[in-house]
């Protein structure tokens, strides 16, 4: 999806764009987020959750309509993209055609890339959260809950912003700790739990050492130690 681009020019003619050339640009930025009105793709099994991923609550997330990074306010549940693209899982390219079009989410049949005014008034309203698909699954809307609160994106940028301070010891045991947790919770509900491993990026969101660099750091794995590297000034 480019909301930003109105009014786009048809590379055959000098009118005005005004249906779908099916260019598959729009799906090749990346998948639609999902709204209530989506819920029952997911629960009825049309688009499988193991397919999707969530941008957790304070993450930086790509604004389409603002054009910018800006902290998620809520959830944000999204497709997975193709081998490491992010190109919507369910884009064709070969046909330059959608794989699930009977069955697209509320914003795939909302984008107009042509006019995106429909599109900016529903973007952000009534967004599905992980809660309303996990909450009748018993102890894991806790253990997300849990996650969330200990992984909190609005802790790790203070103690990230710490790491160059007086207090950076400190920061770098404490973020060290939540990436630790973060990783090895993912480990024991597929070990012990039975959780398919597909399933962890819709659960517990993207692992924060795939998240952090957006945040000036990256995780390296020394021996069995991470260690935290600045990419750039936390100040």
């Amino acid at each position: 999806m480019d909301p930003d681009k109105k009014n786009q020019q048809s590379p055959e003619s000098d009118t005005t764009q005004n249906s779908c050339l099916r260019c598959g640009t729009c799906c090749e930025k990346g998948g639609p987020c999902f709204h209530q009105e989506d819920r029952l793709l997911i629960e009825k099994g049309q688009i499988p959750s193991k397919y999707l991923y969530t941008i957790r609550k304070g993450e930086y997330a790509y604004d389409n309509v603002k054009g910018c990074l800006v902290p998620a306010s809520s959830d944000i549940i999204k497709i997975k993209g193709q081998k490491g693209s992010w190109t919507c899982l369910f884009f064709d390219a070969g046909e330059k055609a959608c794989s699930i079009y009977n069955d697209r989410p509320l914003e795939c049949r909302t984008l107009k890339c042509w006019d995106t005014e429909a599109l900016e008034k529903i973007y952000t309203r009534n967004r599905l959260t992980r809660e309303d698909l996990i909450l009748q699954v018993k102890g894991l809307c806790d253990l997300v809950a849990d996650h969330q609160l200990r992984c909190d994106y609005e802790k790790i940028k203070k103690l990230i912003s710490d790491l160059d301070g007086p207090h950076e010891d400190g920061a770098r045991k404490n973020l060290l700790e939540i990436i630790q947790y973060d990783a090895e919770i993912r480990k024991l509900v597929v070990a012990q739990g039975g959780l398919d491993p597909a399933m962890l990026d819709f659960i517990f969101g993207r692992p924060l050492t795939e998240t952090l660099p957006a945040y000036g750091i990256k995780i390296r794995q020394d021996g069995k130690k991470l260690v935290i590297v600045l990419t750039q000034s936390t100040q």
